[in-house]
């Protein structure tokens, strides 16, 4: 196949479904998430299409006006506390299963109501329960 060919399969792609590279309205947000659903059932055979189409709806997400206020709350949020929380939901424990690794149920409360941080220890014994990276306890620079 040619250059050509492939910029003019490209250009009608695009043409046909411009939400793939650049979304410009809620419209287009609702159709690039329902295409996605679309492209994952086959995966494997649509990766490279979910990846293009993933980055434009991160792009949305992101600066759309409607999510702006949840992107402040998320970026606000106590990235270990918020990590201990998925894990709490993921394993179905409650604050009492972390003996071991934090201490009593009130000090896992505390944590999680934000009056407390994880300690080193705290994340060294959690990732060595759970088999994580304690990279993902750390705040992501914006």
């Amino acid at each position: 196949m040619s250059f050509l060919q492939v910029k003019e399969q490209a250009r009608s792609l695009f043409s046909n479904a411009s939400f793939l590279v650049h979304i410009s309205n809620n419209e287009e947000y609702e159709q690039a998430l329902s295409f996605m659903e679309e492209l994952i059932e086959e995966y494997d055979l649509y990766e490279p299409l979910i990846e293009l189409l993933s980055a434009s709806i991160e792009r949305w997400e992101n600066n759309a006006p409607e999510f702006a206020e949840f992107n402040r709350k998320v970026a606000a949020l106590d990235s270990s506390a918020a990590v201990l929380r998925i894990l709490m939901d993921q394993y179905d424990l409650k604050t009492d299963d972390f003996k071991n690794e934090i201490g009593g149920k009130s000090m896992v409360s505390m944590i999680l109501g934000g009056t407390r941080k994880l300690s080193k220890d705290h994340i060294q014994a959690l990732c060595d329960r759970f088999k994580i990276s304690p990279a993902l306890f750390f705040n992501r620079p914006n």
